[in-house]
């Protein structure tokens, strides 16, 4: 049995920086403070420009102004633009909907399917026994998916967490879908911005507090690394046997 097979015993983790780690790895994943202002701005802009003049058009492309300006400026600064450029695209979706129904209030319905699909996507993946919050982190902390058969308890973790994620953002859909038919495009904006940032720091937070409890993850990439070594030694090894062989059974014919 190699290491890769080897099972992990599900208990606490002791490190002290483990809290630490976890929240770097969280940071990482979700986009951190940054992460939620690119989340935020462009709904922001489009609903202030929208009730102070009622102009869909305008409020549209200025919400989609300062999504590509957001990616500019990180291309400039040569950072990660995952997060900037999946607002780009919510906000584009929101757009075109709206501009092709006459709505303004279709700006916000692609971004709410969204969160009612990735919130049945996080409660089906864990009740199908693959957590989606770990499929989302687990290369974060380079575990890819060992967590499924070799760490159960890091395992519970992410089911835990996937629950927490699904339950907030359905409850989120609870609130706004109502909204959608009953209120008005101002009253649904400011609602939907005032929802942003509170649910998702919620959700990061409980996920924090599962993680941190949790058995540290295996990281496959030094265990991968590590046989790799192993394996050079002992060809390396075989080779200077080989050798030794071979130059002994030629002093011996000299």
């Amino acid at each position: 049995m190699t290491s890769l097979d080897k099972p992990t015993e599900d208990t606490e983790v002791t490190e002290p920086d483990a809290r630490a780690v976890t929240e770097a790895a969280l940071f990482e994943a979700f986009g951190g403070v940054r992460g939620m202002v690119e989340t935020v701005l462009p709904g922001l802009l489009f609903v202030t420009i929208y009730t102070i003049n009622k102009d869909l058009h305008l409020s549209a492309i200025a919400a989609l102004g300062v999504s590509l300006l957001l990616v500019v400026v990180r291309l400039m600064m040569r950072d990660t633009v995952k997060h900037a450029f999946s607002g780009v695209f919510g906000v584009a979706f929101g757009v075109v909907f709206a501009m092709m129904t006459g709505n303004a209030k279709d700006f916000y319905l692609p971004g709410m399917i969204y969160t009612l699909g990735l919130g049945l996507a996080y409660i089906i993946t864990t009740l199908c026994g693959v957590p989606l919050i770990g499929l989302i982190l687990g290369p974060v902390f380079k575990e890819n998916l060992s967590w499924r058969k070799r760490n159960p308890g890091r395992k519970k973790a992410y089911a835990k967490a996937s629950y927490a994620w699904g339950l907030i953002l359905l409850a989120k859909c609870a609130i706004l879908f109502p909204l959608y038919w009953w209120a008005d495009t101002t009253q649904l904006g400011w609602v939907l911005v005032a929802l942003k940032i509170p649910p998702f720091l919620l959700a990061v937070y409980l996920t924090w507090v599962f993680l941190a409890k949790a058995p540290a993850p295996i990281d496959v990439f030094a265990e991968m690394e590590a046989e790799e070594k192993a394996e050079r030694e002992r060809e390396a090894a075989s080779a200077g046997e080989r050798e030794d062989a071979t130059g002994g059974r030629h002093r011996r014919e000299a």
